[in-house]
């Protein structure tokens, strides 16, 4: 029997939604009638699950995981290894130092764009993002070490 893409990636999907469900269990998901704070994660975990398993169920029909060429994998690597070492420092650096350096990472070094380009973007991007959450949603988002 081949291992087909879509039935790997749906199990991978059901599989990690399970684990994420598994271990949630901190927020109150309440009721419909008065939500909890977990009740929205809790739906889109159900979500991812339940698509998986559609995928996993149908993905006999898709090309074979040996018909996959592996020649982007390194620029995988690239974003996730940025994207863990932003999460390791996203409490300690704080949100307005953390997001513009993946920002600026991810778009200028992996992805090779313009370097003024980039700063611009990550630059922008953070500030909209900090005005939106901190600002208008009033959400408490981790400060720079010297506040």
């Amino acid at each position: 029997m081949r291992l087909k893409r879509d039935t790997v990636a749906g199990g991978a999907f059901v599989g990690l939604g399970a684990a994420l469900w598994a271990s949630s269990g901190d927020l109150p998901v309440g009721s419909l009638a008065m939500p909890g704070a977990g009740m929205v994660p809790m739906i889109a975990i159900g979500l991812v699950m339940v698509l998986g398993g559609v995928l996993l169920v149908r993905g006999t029909a898709g090309p074979s995981l040996s018909a996959d060429h592996w020649s982007d994998a390194d620029h995988a690597i690239r974003v996730v290894v940025a994207t863990a070492i932003a999460t390791a420092l996203y409490t300690r650096l704080g949100f307005l130092i953390t997001v513009p350096l993946l920002l600026f990472g991810l778009v200028g070094l992996v992805e090779r764009r313009n370097i003024v380009a980039a700063a611009a973007f990550s630059i922008g991007v953070t500030a909209v993002a900090w005005l939106l959450f901190a600002m208008l949603l009033k959400t408490p988002l981790p400060p720079v070490p010297w506040s």
